[in-house]
């Protein structure tokens, strides 16, 4: 965690690859009242109450119906996240609204899921913070973000409750993981 100088104290925003945010479906809640953190604990172990992205814009649209609530796809190695701003985020949502895509995108904000009537499970991300970055940041993204996924699928058979809880939950094949970040390092050489 770290503090913003009034003393309030935000939670860290955890670098994860599109892949895996996409296949997270576990949430946990901290403590019982109404203003308790909610976290998503992805495949890999990390228990996100906020998630550091960088990716390309390669859509945008407003689904606002009666005030602009815009949403944005943003794609990097290994897929693509789903990212909405709307009032309550307002520099989000003025970025998202004058950027014309493509366009590399830094997006800090919140896991959400929502489950279709369907029963389809969709994770997304509301902006907290959005920023126009070059390619320079959002190659040393990956690079980080493989570097700290990895570390996570090396911690995964140990006992810390949030790996045992991935572990539990989504019987994750660790193969799959490693190859998804070899192949997020591996597109970086191909530029």
């Amino acid at each position: 965690m770290a503090e913003n100088g009034s003393g309030f104290v935000r939670e860290v925003a955890h670098r994860v690859f599109a892949a895996e945010l996409k296949e997270s479906n576990l949430q946990a809640k901290e403590g019982q009242d109404q203003y308790s953190p909610q976290y998503l604990i992805t495949p890999t172990g990390a228990k996100c109450n906020r998630v550091f992205i960088v990716g390309t814009l390669t859509e945008k649209e407003d689904v606002g119906m009666d005030a602009e609530f815009w949403r944005g796809r943003i794609v990097d190695p290994t897929g693509a996240f789903f990212v909405s701003a709307g009032q309550y985020q307002p520099e989000a949502a003025q970025l998202l609204a004058k950027t014309t895509p493509p366009e590399f995108i830094a997006v800090v904000g919140k896991p959400t899921i929502y489950t279709t009537k369907e029963g389809n499970v969709l994770t997304s991300i509301r902006a907290e913070s959005m920023y126009v970055v070059d390619g320079a940041t959002r190659d040393r993204w990956v690079v980080e973000t493989a570097d700290l996924t990895a570390k996570r699928i090396a911690k995964l058979q140990s006992n810390e409750p949030d790996a045992v809880r991935a572990r539990e939950h989504y019987s994750t094949n660790v193969e799959e993981y490693r190859a998804m970040v070899a192949m997020a390092l591996e597109s970086m050489k191909a530029q």
